[in-house]
């Protein structure tokens, strides 16, 4: 059974007056590096998943771009997470980037197929495209949208460069998002690039990650934001700070946000969502205070003694 969570949502508080609705997590639940501070010290790898969701209510599913899980993973998926848990997985590559949107239908219905167990425990299925998918394969996109299942929520992240240039690409693209009903992902890679990187693991993510113009257009009725924070926590203050001063906006609006927080390696992703929760909360006070890590819960060696 999964673990008691306190929901970073709800519809009606006790009252009958509603709270905000905040989707928050990580790109993952399984990075070891969280050991004393997500995870306790000694937790095993089939406990990550379990502990992860008792703090964040949402996780972006990486790990399926690369390949399908087992059946019986994906149901324990579903056995290890509270009811309010969404998983936000990523279309594999197969369709979105060696296919590339063409002649999809197997992996399209394999892909439905193998997340069945987890029904009500899927957000917004997630499709990121090449730097070479490009305005001219617009068509393309909207006959795979067309021919999405109903039911569902999704997104797309465009990363080619004349969707970012406000002229009539972009607009193009917006409009085959809105009328779909697919939210535009938002990939915030300004804190990322704002700086020359000296360590090795932010080169890296420099150079596997987009640095193309910030964007926050709204196409339907919710939005995905992917921050990349830099390693520096002290660097991230005001950028998180702008980003609750919209996520706050977006909610009175009627609009629901699904916010998931990265760093270069992901090392301090968990602390980082933390803090932008906390920032969040400072313009949302109804909203409910994150759970306690419970790595940071477990007794240290020197309170022992």
């Amino acid at each position: 059974m999964p673990p008691e969570q306190l929901s970073l949502f709800a519809d009606l508080d006790e009252e009958g007056s509603s709270t905000p609705k905040v989707f928050l997590g990580c790109p993952e639940w399984a990075n070891t590096d969280w050991r004393g501070s997500l995870f306790p010290q000694r937790a095993s790898s089939a406990e990550l998943l379990g502990h992860y969701a008792s703090v964040f209510n949402t996780v972006e599913g990486n790990t399926t771009f690369y390949a399908l899980p087992r059946p019986e993973l994906v149901q324990r998926w579903h056995e290890e997470t509270p009811e309010g848990f969404r998983f936000c997985l990523k279309f594999p590559k197969r369709i979105s980037h060696e296919l590339r949107l063409r002649h999809v239908e197997e992996e399209q219905a394999l892909f439905f197929r193998t997340f069945a167990p987890l029904e009500e425990r899927l957000g917004p299925l997630f499709l990121q495209l090449s730097a070479a998918f490009g305005p001219d394969a617009l068509g393309v996109l909207e006959r795979f949208l067309r021919g999405l299942p109903g039911g569902f929520r999704y997104a797309v992240e465009v990363r080619h460069p004349e969707f970012f240039r406000q002229g009539e690409a972009e607009q193009r693209l917006e409009e085959v998002l809105h009328k779909h009903q697919v939210a535009r992902a938002v990939f915030d890679t300004t804190e990322l690039f704002a700086s020359e990187a000296t360590d090795a693991v932010t080169q890296e993510a420099q150079r596997k990650k987009p640095g193309v113009p910030f964007r926050d257009s709204v196409t339907t009725d919710f939005a995905l934001v992917r921050f990349v924070g830099h390693l520096e926590d002290a660097r991230n203050h005001e950028a998180l700070e702008r980003w609750a001063q919209r996520v706050a906006c977006w909610l009175s609006e009627g609009l629901t946000p699904w916010c998931f927080i990265h760093t270069p390696g992901d090392f301090t992703a968990p602390a980082l969502a933390r803090t932008f929760h906390q920032d969040l909360r400072r313009h949302l006070p109804t909203l409910p205070e994150l759970p306690a890590f419970p790595g940071e819960q477990e007794p240290r060696q020197m309170d022992l003694f």
